[in-house]
């Protein structure tokens, strides 16, 4: 069982804690029994209510908008996939990712935009109950904990996808809330910054295995390091966390004290990293739980159920096979990343090759014989019931201890070159000297198809970014289409950016302005 809490649990808290409940939710559960106002009381309460902000980390989809896995959308933005699908009708709005032509109404920015909003408002909320509820202090301070943590996860994914964004820390309390500016993105930066050092100094170091998925001290310090490294890349200025300067030096002591501290390590295998087998193991720092409890079959409220949205998007379309089954082949690899990890020997378990494939293949959209083997629909991660596109069993490693091991040599540990060696030796690669060239390499190679890459280029700068992201006239062996279906030309005027959803800008009564290049 993955989810840590059932189902009614689930339900109650998600019905009580969103602000417009659907009419299904009203039915299923009489408001008379339970409503915000005689909820938030017990220990139990605070629980399910931490249930329901853990809960949107797994949101890949809007009902009414689009679905968006956070892996797949970042992967078709990068060179390391395109956007792929049945055919050009269907990819359509991802494709409109993939060659940076992304029009102010695309469904899959909409989608990214709502979740994380979710996950902010719900945070929010139970952040601003917990002192009513009639518990320990210790308990209470460890739900703050996690909720500042949550809530500094989702403002992150959400400002550098789109970097003009409003910050609220308090639930919107009635019309005069309504309207709210765009916040500039140092304000937002440091307050995720201020929310991590803060759930850093509470959040217990060992979380047992009866709350596998819930946050360590050990997550929020690699997080920290993430949001540095992006911030200070794209906008050359340090974190201010209240009145704790994140330097260089500061972020770097925190991935210290994890690599000294936490137990974490590499599995002697790199391919255990994406099996069952390594789920919640040393080498996961951070991870998202997917799976198939409860069982799911609607399809009209994806996102009611457990699964990984990214395996069944990016698994190939096959039929009639022992090992994958019926996938989408959105996010087809990019013969750029096939030929960027010629002679590593991760590539066997980051690529799926088709000739490699049993059974019957149905050739998509922006076919070219290559799929994420990371995340896929491959027979392990099969669910045991429910609509089986609906039920993909594998969870979502969102920092890996080799990632923090990368991070503390980029950030110039005096440990540097010990660190690039050890992920290299794990798979039987010899030194190369700790350059910030090598290590930027290294992790194209040890990240890839892991929703990193984009976020990595668009750090260093346009130059890198329109230099790799720009693919003109590479093709592979297997690619089926015209020349121009996999010619992509980076935008850099946009900067990286995703737009502000259209629909929200009609919403702001003029107070957002639109991000540059759109």
């Amino acid at each position: 069982m993955k989810k840590q809490y059932n189902l009614l649990i689930l339900v109650i808290a998600i019905a009580i804690t969103t602000g417009s409940c659907k009419k299904e939710f009203l039915e299923r559960y009489p408001l008379d029994r339970e409503v915000s106002s005689n909820f938030y009381q017990t220990e139990e309460d605070a629980m399910m209510a931490l249930t329901a902000v853990y809960d949107v980390l797994g949101y890949q989809s809007s009902p009414g908008v689009s679905w968006a896995p956070i892996i797949t959308v970042s992967d078709m933005l990068s060179d390391d996939a395109f956007a792929g699908g049945s055919d050009a009708n269907d990819g359509m709005d991802e494709n409109e990712l993939n060659v940076f032509n992304i029009p102010t109404t695309n469904k899959l920015v909409h989608a990214t935009w709502i979740k994380n909003y979710i996950g902010i408002y719900r945070a929010n909320l139970l952040l601003e109950k917990i002192d009513g509820i009639a518990a320990s202090q210790e308990f209470k301070a460890r739900i703050i904990a996690e909720c500042k943590f949550l809530r500094a996860y989702f403002y992150f994914e959400q400002v550098r996808f789109f970097e003009n964004i409003p910050l609220l820390t308090h639930t919107i309390s009635g019309p005069s809330e309504f309207d709210q500016e765009q916040n500039s993105p140092a304000e937002v930066y440091n307050q995720i910054a201020l929310d991590l050092v803060d759930a850093i100094g509470v959040l217990p170091e060992y979380i047992p295995s009866t709350e596998a998925g819930r946050i360590s001290k050990w997550a929020s310090e690699a997080l920290l390091a993430r949001v540095y490294l992006f911030y200070n890349g794209v906008y050359h200025q340090d974190l201010q966390a209240g009145n704790l300067t994140v330097s260089r030096t500061v972020a770097l002591d925190y991935l210290e004290d994890l690599i000294t501290n936490s137990g974490h390590d590499l599995f002697d295998d790199y391919e255990t990293n994406f099996k069952l087998a390594g789920e919640y193991g040393k080498e996961s720092v951070f991870e998202i739980s997917y799976g198939d409890t409860p069982p799911w079959w609607d399809w009209n409220y994806v996102r009611g159920g457990e699964g990984n949205l990214s395996a069944q998007m990016q698994g190939p379309r096959v039929s009639g096979s022992d090992n994958w089954d019926r996938g989408w082949s959105f996010a087809t690899v990019n013969q750029k990343l096939v030929n960027d990890m010629a002679g590593d020997p991760r590539l066997e378990h980051t690529v799926l090759f088709q000739d490699s494939l049993d059974g019957s293949l149905t050739i998509g959209y922006q076919h070219t014989g290559y799929f994420s083997k990371k995340y896929s629909s491959d027979a392990e991660h099969w669910s045991v019931s429910g609509q089986f596109e609906l039920n993909r069993t594998c969870n979502h490693r969102v920092i890996r201890y080799s990632d923090v091991l990368l991070m503390a040599a980029e950030l110039g540990s005096g440990s540097a070159q010990e660190y690039l060696d050890k992920v290299r030796e794990r798979v039987g690669l010899p030194s190369i000297p700790a350059t910030l060239e090598n290590i930027l390499l290294e992790r194209r190679l040890e990240l890839s198809l892991e929703g990193i890459r984009y976020f990595d280029l668009i750090r260093q700068g346009m130059d890198v970014a329109s230099q790799e992201l720009t693919v003109i006239g590479l093709r592979g062996p297997d690619y089926v289409e015209d020349q121009i279906v996999y010619d992509v030309t980076f935008n850099p005027s946009t900067r990286g950016f995703l737009p502000i959803p259209q629909t929200e800008m009609d919403l702001s009564n003029g107070f957002f302005h639109q991000n540059v290049g759109y």
